[in-house]
């Protein structure tokens, strides 16, 4: 797999566990916290799969 196809699924794997986690909370998962922790797990999903490229 290249970087970016890696960069892309953590991003993505990142984004779908942060959007649903407020739903364990019993929030709604469009709520705005649900939109923030989804863009804060894509960045962590994005920092994670840079440290494992290098």
């Amino acid at each position: 797999m290249n970087k970016r196809g890696l960069y892309l699924l953590f991003a993505g794997i990142g984004g779908t566990i942060g959007g649903l986690l407020p739903g364990l909370w019993g929030g709604n998962d469009l709520s705005g916290w649900g939109i923030v922790l989804s863009m804060a797990g894509g960045f962590i999903g994005l920092w994670l799969a840079y440290k494992i490229s290098n």
